[in-house]
């Protein structure tokens, strides 16, 4: 990002704590080109103007993480329960081990993808049905999502069956 343009960020999100409510409700009009809704607090104005100015000049959301917020708002709106749990971050270097059948496999995760008995894979899920000869989710297999407990997979074992 340019100097200037950051240093046009600071100014602008330095004014915001001492801005009138007309001047946020004008900044917000121009920002998300719709009125400011009436009840919203000030302290909420400033943080929502706060993100999208960031948004401008950083960059949003990735799309996986856009993905996820609309489907909790979709369960939201079902009134179903909510699955809010993290999806963990494997960062390229990690190791994950897996013991399957009395032998160890080990996975790489290298920045595009995994690395499994020098072979390159670009999901877990392909090494977990490549070791187990079945169907198999790869976080799941790998210990990085729990096993949905509806889905009962008899004779396949569960993630610490094979230990």
């Amino acid at each position: 990002m340019p100097r200037e343009n950051l240093e046009r960020l600071r100014e602008a999100l330095a004014r915001l704590p001492t801005a009138s409510r007309a001047d946020l409700k004008a900044e917000w009009l121009r920002l998300y080109r719709t009125e400011a809704p009436a009840r919203l607090g000030r302290e909420l104005l400033i943080a929502a103007i706060t993100y999208r100015l960031q948004e401008e000049a950083l960059g949003g959301l990735r799309p996986e993480l856009h993905r996820r917020l609309r489907n909790i708002a979709e369960q939201a709106g079902r009134g179903g329960k909510l699955d809010l749990a993290a999806a963990p971050r494997l960062k390229p270097g990690t190791r994950l081990l897996r013991e399957w059948q009395g032998r160890t496999h080990q996975v790489l995760v290298s920045d595009d993808g995994f690395v499994w008995q020098q072979a390159h894979y670009r999901s877990l899920s392909q090494i977990a049905r490549a070791i187990t000869g079945t169907t198999w989710s790869g976080p799941v297999f790998f210990g990085q999502k729990p096993r949905p407990r509806s889905n009962k997979r008899s004779g396949h074992g569960g993630a610490d069956a094979a230990r």
